[in-house]
């Protein structure tokens, strides 16, 4: 065991402020894989991580903030002193004004460490004198960086700063003079003080209604092609089969007929959704929006910053939860509930844009979001008040608007794919043997019965039930609802379509997302989320089956 403990290979991490550059000084350092997602050593605090040479492993701890007392912050700044070497990861451009914040931020007393120097590429003059005045103060190897454009030799010089780190000299901070000149970046209409709200609304409303517009149009096309070239031979090949193979292969729940729909109509949104969002972080514009985005987002009791992991929400909700870490300690449960209820993940999105056009009715989906992100702002401002006065951050800092790299935006994709393949589908597949084996025994037909009642409130016929009960397992559990080819939606009318997918959105969060908020925040938040969530969910879908006249 010990021989084993001094074999493992040590650890550097990348800690900085938001958007200094890490992520892609991460992937120049380790190359075009994705890397490992996994919790750092010693902490809950989620890091992505990659092999840099046999003896030295590279972490990317989330970005920090100046005195913040978020969750993400203070684990990031504790794990890097279980580190063996913090590498410094600082824009060049305001490294006058970030470094001796982050100095003062970590703890590196004793630390190896090395300090590098991002957005060179920004910087035309006084670059070299840079590096050479906080190398001399700081007493440790400093490197400048294009973190984009990582060269082959970039890449060589900053292994060999690693393998030459050294502890800082003492009070170094105190030696730090502010006096270089930092380079702003360019300003938009997104800071305009009429216009620049309204422009980065508008701005997210396509992020996310361009792809999901795009998916719909590809998953309407390639439905009836693939229903006539593969889904109806497949289901010839088991016309001799017994009924239990038949009813969970090519049944009304069979894992090739149902699960099709999931694969079909949650995949393109995912693929495209993360396209979409990728290309806003790699070219600085989310960061813009959010920051433009601040004083409207403080009327339901967030902060700009906070719009973040709710805007991550329509990718998946439980990595959404995670990245809530990054808001403030008085405003992350705020956050958190608008994300259960008003974030639509990408599978949500599939699957109710699929129920909706096997119903015949696609245009429901546009009210649908709008009703949903509405009553999920409320809900948010009626149910968290305690968050009303926020505070305004210590040091924030505009970010570059560049042009995205291929390279950087399908780095973020592929982690986005891999995420969808090897844990939703697996996931739906489940979900659909389930309600195979459930029908088989009637277990199904009873549950039916017994939420008929409930069913009848809303003015929805006993079978309804089964999304919404799929639903709490997961959002794309909507999907069971296009039995039978989608006949039994199209024996609804539009009001009742859109009553039952807005209600089973909304009931409550998936169990997985609920199960992710327990280990967060606890039993007692979880369970009372639930309830508030649900509360609001009936009342509201009430409200909604007056407007539409049942």
């Amino acid at each position: 065991m010990l021989t084993q403990a001094l074999e493992e290979p040590r650890t550097a991490v990348l800690i900085g402020f938001e958007s200094s550059g890490k992520s892609a000084l991460f992937r120049g350092l380790t190359g075009e894989a994705t890397g490992e997602e996994a919790n750092f050593r010693g902490s809950t605090i989620r890091s992505r991580k990659g092999r840099l040479t046999a003896e030295l492993d590279l972490a990317d701890l989330p970005g920090i903030r100046a005195k913040d007392d978020s969750r993400t912050t203070q684990e990031a700044i504790g794990a890097t002193t279980e580190a063996d070497i913090a590498v410094l990861v600082v824009r060049a451009t305001h490294a006058a004004a970030e470094l001796p914040l982050l100095l003062e931020a970590v703890k590196l007393e004793g630390k190896r460490a090395v300090l590098v120097l991002t957005f060179a590429d920004k910087m035309s003059a006084n670059l070299a004198e840079l590096a050479r005045y906080y190398g001399d103060w700081l007493g440790i190897p400093v490197r400048t960086a294009d973190a984009r454009r990582l060269t082959e030799a970039g890449r060589t010089e900053l292994l060999l700063s690693l393998a030459i780190a050294k502890p800082i000299r003492p009070k170094a901070k105190e030696l730090l003079k502010p006096d270089f000149p930092v380079v702003h970046p360019q300003s938009t209409w997104f800071e305009h003080p009429v216009w620049g709200r309204p422009l980065s609304l508008m701005m997210t409303l396509l992020l996310f209604a361009v792809p999901v517009l795009l998916a719909y149009l590809l998953s309407t096309w390639l439905q009836p092609i693939v229903d006539r070239s593969v889904i109806d031979p497949i289901k010839s090949l088991f016309d001799g089969a017994s009924t239990i193979v038949q009813a969970l292969i090519v049944g009304d729940y069979g894992i090739v007929t149902l699960g099709w729909y999931s694969f079909l109509w949650a995949f393109p949104v995912v693929l495209l959704l993360g396209i979409s969002v990728a290309l806003a972080e790699e070219t600085g514009i989310k960061d813009r929006i959010t920051d433009s985005l601040d004083g409207w987002m403080r009327l339901i009791g967030l902060s700009g910053r906070d719009l973040i992991p709710v805007l991550s929400g329509f990718g998946c909700n439980v990595v959404a939860v995670f990245q809530s870490r990054a808001c403030s300690a008085c405003t992350r449960k705020s956050c958190v509930s608008l994300i259960t209820f008003g974030a639509a993940c990408s599978y949500q999105i599939g699957a109710s844009l699929s129920v909706f056009g096997s119903a015949g009715h696609p245009w429901l989906f546009v009210p649908y979001l709008a009703v949903l992100f509405f009553v999920g702002a409320l809900h948010t401002r009626l149910w968290n008040r305690t968050s009303s006065q926020l505070a305004s951050p210590v040091y924030e800092s505009k970010t570059f608007l560049q042009k995205p790299g291929l390279r950087a935006v399908s780095w973020r994709v592929r982690t986005v794919v891999k995420q969808f393949l090897l844990q939703a589908m697996p996931i739906f597949i489940a979900i659909c043997l389930t309600a195979t084996v459930l029908q088989l025994t009637g277990i199904l037909e009873r549950l039916y019965k017994a939420a008929g009642p409930v069913m009848e409130w809303f003015h929805l016929p006993a079978e309804a039930a089964s999304g919404v009960i799929f639903s709490i397992l997961r959002k794309d559990g909507l999907l069971i609802l296009n039995q039978n080819e989608g006949g039994f939606l199209q024996s609804l009318h539009a009001g009742q379509v859109f009553v039952l997918v807005y209600l089973a959105s909304t009931l409550t969060a998936c169990l997985v997302t609920l199960w992710t908020v327990r280990k967060e925040l606890g039993w007692s938040f979880a369970l009372t989320l639930a309830g508030k969530q649900a509360l609001t969910s009936l009342v509201s879908t009430g409200i909604i089956l007056l407007v539409v006249g049942g």
